[in-house]
């Protein structure tokens, strides 16, 4: 019997693998992807599945899942207090969330505002993962891949990923590396980084570029994630979701829309807020009839209401899109990978 998709992403659609194989250590990892290289097979790598959207026709070729584990600090807790800092590389199967959980209990800074977002480790540097102010460019040191072009493994530091907003090397050249671990430089003490996020700020009391014990970051982030259903639960439709579904558009301030949030970038454009521009365009939380809704806590989430499928949500998120751009000029990109479908 083939395995479902839809039992491996946090939206609960996608169809069929051809192939499914789990991979629990690097080696099963590189040779489950060169065997499939040397037959022509596509090949989907998997990691949490939480910023994926697969077609309702599955996937033609070897699905991997990577469930590779291991948390290596390169110094103990003694002498990484001594030195303020530590090296810390980490297998592309672990979770992103638990692996927050350990850096705040381990006093190791600079990922506690990354609380509660779903997926795997590995995943993490594709998308350069962010919310609440941080994101992980700002503390990966490099990222061990196999390159399938040049069947080798390599190690690219940060200045080689090609970080940008929601953007990296890896997901410029789709499908040509394949993460194997991720080494990450943190900070050692018991405050997180300054705060740099208002509604972060706000929770916890303090001005926005104070600092406030990691344990506490962490637990802010994970209340307003929570208020607005970006915390998994198997019992609460908002969660079955692939999280924000649109990027935060960046625009030339002449295209900004009269009243939309702003924030200057470094080329002199400006970022504004997908979230306002949906509502705005009079999509409001909850909207949808059928089987994907948005989310009744937050506009950028598409969320399965329980019997949705890949060609729901699409249909839905296109409905947004198209609005977005109908009524402010500005088109919206979707942030989820789309596996054999498009919108």
């Amino acid at each position: 019997m083939s395995e479902r998709l839809a039992d491996h992403t946090t939206l609960r659609v996608g169809g069929p693998a051809q192939r499914f194989v789990t991979a629990t250590t690097e080696e099963e990892l590189l040779a489950a992807v060169r065997e499939a290289d040397a037959d022509a097979t596509p090949v989907l790598v998997l990691g949490g599945g939480s910023n994926l959207v697969v077609a309702d026709e599955g996937f033609a070729g070897t699905v991997v899942a990577v469930a590779t584990r291991g948390v290596r600090p390169d110094v103990d807790p003694e002498e990484a207090a001594s030195c303020g800092g530590v090296m810390v590389e980490v297998a592309a199967g672990e979770g992103w969330d638990a692996l927050v959980a350990r850096a705040v209990e381990a006093g190791w800074a600079g990922i506690e505002a990354l609380a509660g977002i779903p997926g795997a480790v590995g995943a993490t540097p594709i998308q350069n993962v962010g919310a609440y102010g941080q994101e992980v460019a700002s503390t990966i040191a490099s990222v061990r891949v196999w390159d399938r072009v040049d069947s080798r493994v390599l190690t690219l530091a940060n200045a080689e990923c090609g970080f940008g907003y929601r953007h990296s090397r890896f997901k410029a050249e789709p499908g040509r590396f394949v993460v194997l671990s991720v080494t990450f430089q943190l900070r050692v003490g018991t405050l997180g980084e300054p705060v740099r996020y208002a509604e972060l700020a706000r929770a916890l009391g303090v001005e926005v570029g104070q600092r406030a014990p990691l344990a506490d970051v962490r637990a802010a982030v994970l209340g307003l994630r929570r208020g607005k259903a970006m915390v998994l639960d198997a019992a609460d439709h908002d969660t079955w979701s692939a999280g924000s579904f649109f990027t935060n558009p960046v625009v030339a301030p002449g295209d900004l829309p009269e009243g939309a949030p702003a924030w200057p970038q470094p080329d002199g454009r400006v970022k504004t807020s997908a979230a306002w521009l949906i509502e705005h365009a009079g999509f409001g939380k909850g909207h949808g009839s059928g089987p994907a809704t948005l989310s009744t806590r937050h506009t950028l989430a598409v969320t399965n209401r329980g019997a949705a499928r890949a060609a729901d949500v699409l249909a839905l998120a296109r409905e947004v899109r198209d609005g977005v751009e109908a009524r402010f000029g500005v088109r919206l990109v979707n942030e989820p990978v789309l596996v054999g479908c498009s919108l």
